[in-house]
């Protein structure tokens, strides 16, 4: 009966060190699938947090720039293109002229889409002046059979970057007003319409009437004072430690109250020599506009981003896609995913670039 007693009687002493450790690895287990799962959140979330205040800053002028003349452009599409076309969404693509592939792939690929989401999209492409004869009259050619090439006047190298982008406002800005959004895009972007739709539907009261200027922010970049550096930039031309938080140029998206603010910035702004970088200047602009950059996880622009089928179909933009991977992914990427798939598809995916980053396997840019 003693033995009986002893046997029944409750144990009130310490538990064993290892009693909690199924319970403490099924919990980080957990812990660890929803981070993979809402990767995006959490990059979200901590790049909000890092961003600079808002500083008092002045109101732009309340009137529009001087209407930029049809002469200023040697090669665009039919001044009625968006009057006849009426898109929703308008993507420029930044390209130099010998990109004739790049370009060719994007048309092969998401640039052909004409309809996405029941709303109408356009793609052109925006280019400078080449100093090959040759390949300007191969510019011509492409130009009269595609009409989708805009050609500002100025020489297309990696310093006018800038002017590119104020050649590209001011197009759009006069030949496209009914556009709700603009897109400007690296031709070397697998750029996903469907998505950046789905998002902006998400919030289309917040940001069809307001102001937005989204993409891939970056933080606390300092000025590169590296003469060697084709960044670099002297305190003479840019003398503070640090620039604005800006979207990355690879791809951002602006609304029309936006570009309309962002110009008039823009149309006030002293060209330093050098210029900024182009996406530099654009948060520059932006700033002094008053449009604060909004960070979107699903642009690339930082570390650079591993194929994944269903990753890349969540993604708004990734970068450094050669013209043949460009209609390879589109192909790829067409066959649906489950929300589970592509959830974790795209947590896979940001934490193989972030460590790859970390191990220097990658460069971002």
């Amino acid at each position: 009966m003693m033995v009986g007693r002893g046997l029944c009687k409750p144990r009130c002493g310490k538990r064993r060190p290892g009693h909690y450790l199924p319970l403490l690895c099924a919990v980080t287990a957990c812990a660890a699938l929803l981070a993979l799962l809402f990767m995006d959140f959490i990059e979200l979330w901590v790049t909000s947090m890092g961003m600079m205040e808002p500083a008092d800053l002045v109101a732009p002028p309340q009137s529009v720039p001087p209407a930029t003349r049809p002469e200023e452009f040697l090669l665009m599409p039919s001044p009625l293109v968006c009057q006849r076309v009426k898109p929703y969404l308008i993507t420029m693509v930044t390209s130099a002229p010998a990109n004739q592939r790049a370009r060719q792939a994007v048309r092969d690929t998401w640039g052909g889409e004409v309809e996405v989401r029941g709303l109408r999209v356009m793609t052109l492409f925006m280019l400078g002046v080449t100093s090959d004869p040759g390949l300007g009259k191969l510019l011509i050619e492409e130009a009269r059979e595609r009409g989708d090439l805009v050609q500002g006047r100025f020489v297309d190298t990696y310093s006018n970057l800038t002017l590119k982008t104020l050649a590209m406002l001011g197009w759009v800005r006069k030949f496209c007003p009914q556009a709700h959004f603009v897109a400007k895009v690296d031709d070397d972007v697998l750029f996903n319409p469907s998505a950046l739709l789905h998002f902006l539907n998400k919030s289309r009261n917040q940001y069809e009437q307001g102001d937005l200027y989204l993409g891939r922010v970056h933080l606390h970049v300092a000025p590169d004072r590296d003469p060697d550096s084709k960044h670099y930039l002297p305190s003479g031309a840019y003398p503070s430690s640090v620039f604005p938080d800006y979207c990355s140029g690879t791809a951002y998206v602006l609304s029309r109250s936006a570009l309309l603010k962002i110009s008039l910035a823009a149309s006030a702004s002293p060209l330093s020599t050098p210029l900024p970088p182009e996406d530099v200047f654009m948060g520059l602009c932006a700033r002094a506009a008053g449009v604060p950059p909004v960070h979107c996880p699903l642009f690339s622009g930082g570390p650079a981003v591993p194929y994944g089928r269903c990753c890349y179909q969540a993604m708004v933009s990734v970068h450094h896609i050669s013209p043949k991977e460009m209609l390879q992914y589109w192909q790829d990427i067409r066959a649906p995913c489950s929300w589970l798939s592509q959830r974790a598809s795209l947590g896979v995916c940001k934490v193989r670039a972030m460590l790859g980053t970390a191990l220097g396997l990658e460069q971002g840019l």
